[in-house]
C-alpha cells in the first residue's frame, strides 16, 4: 500500500488545521517599518515553511531567498526560490556577505544548539546586515512549549540577547513581542494584556478566543521574543 508523503511543514501547516491569514502581511509591514527594510535589499529566510512571511516580504519589493528542509517547502505554492538546506548543521549554499537581512521565525526553538545556524547566519550577512528573529516566550509559553514534538530548546529575553552579544552583534534589540497588530499602532494597549495576563494563561487565552472570537484574548498571553541585530562593519 502506498503512504501518503508527509513532513512537518505539510502536516503542521496544513491550511484546515493552521488557515491562511492577513498577519503575514502585517508583520512584515511593521517589520519593514521599525527596522528599515527597503526595496532593494536582498533578505534569506531560514525555516521559511510553506512561504507565507517570504512571499510578503517579496510583495514589499525584497529580493528574497529561502532556506528549508522539508519538501512541501521547497515546492512552494507561491513559486519562491526555496532551497533545500538543514539549517541546524549544512553550510548554507550561498557565498560570504551576500545578503541585507537574515529573517527566521519560530525556527531556534527547534534546534538542539544554535551554534552553527549563528555562525552561518554571519556568515552571509553583509557587513551592517540585519538579523530578524521570533520565537515563542518561554515565561508566557512555558505551558503549551512541548505540544510541538520538535520543540527543543526555549528562551526568554535574557537568553536572546546573550546569543545576538556572544556572535558579536550590534544594536541589539530583544524585546517581548505581541502578535497584535493593534497594540503595534496602540503601545497602551499593553496595559490592558498585561492585566489579562495577571487572570489567565495561554489555554485560558485561547478558550476566551474560541467563545468570542476575539484574538485579543490569546495574543495578549501567548508572546514572542523578537530580536535585532546588526553584523558589524569591517571598517569599524
Amino acid at each position: 500500500m502506498k503512504k501518503n508523503k508527509t513532513d512537518y511543514v505539510s502536516v503542521i501547516y496544513d491550511k484546515q488545521r493552521t488557515p491562511k491569514t492577513g498577519y503575514p502581511k502585517q508583520l512584515i509591514e511593521y517589520l519593514s517599518k521599525r527596522f528599515d527594510l527597503r526595496p532593494d535589499f536582498k533578505l534569506l529566510e531560514l525555516g521559511c515553511g510553506r512561504g507565507d512571511f517570504l512571499f510578503e516580504f517579496e510583495k514589499y519589493g525584497l529580493e528574497c531567498k529561502g532556506l528549508d528542509r522539508d519538501n512541501s517547502s521547497i515546492k512552494n505554492e507561491c513559486g519562491l526560490e526555496v532551497k533545500r538546506c538543514d539549517v541546524a548543521n549544512e553550510v548554507f549554499p550561498y557565498d560570504d556577505e551576500s545578503f541585507d537581512i537574515v529573517y527566521h521565525k519560530s525556527l531556534i526553538e527547534h534546534l538542539y544548539d544554535p551554534e552553527h545556524l549563528m555562525r552561518e547566519t554571519i556568515r552571509v550577512l553583509k557587513p551592517g546586515g540585519k538579523l530578524i528573529m521570533l520565537t515563542p516566550d518561554w515565561h508566557t509559553q512555558w505551558k503549551n512549549f512541548f505540544e510541538d514534538f520538535t520543540h527543543s530548546r526555549p528562551y526568554d529575553v535574557m537568553a536572546i540577547t546573550d546569543l545576538l552579544k556572544v556572535h558579536g552583534l550590534n544594536k541589539i534589540y530583544v524585546k517581548r513581542f505581541y502578535q497584535l497588530p493593534i497594540i503595534w499602532k496602540f503601545p497602551v494597549l499593553k496595559l490592558l494584556s498585561k492585566i489579562i495576563q495577571l487572570f489567565i494563561n495561554v489555554y485560558g487565552g485561547r478558550w476566551l478566543t474560541q467563545k468570542t472570537k476575539v484574538k485579543f484574548f490569546r495574543w495578549s498571553v501567548e508572546l514572542m521574543i523578537i530580536g535585532y541585530g546588526e553584523k558589524e562593519h569591517t571598517n569599524e
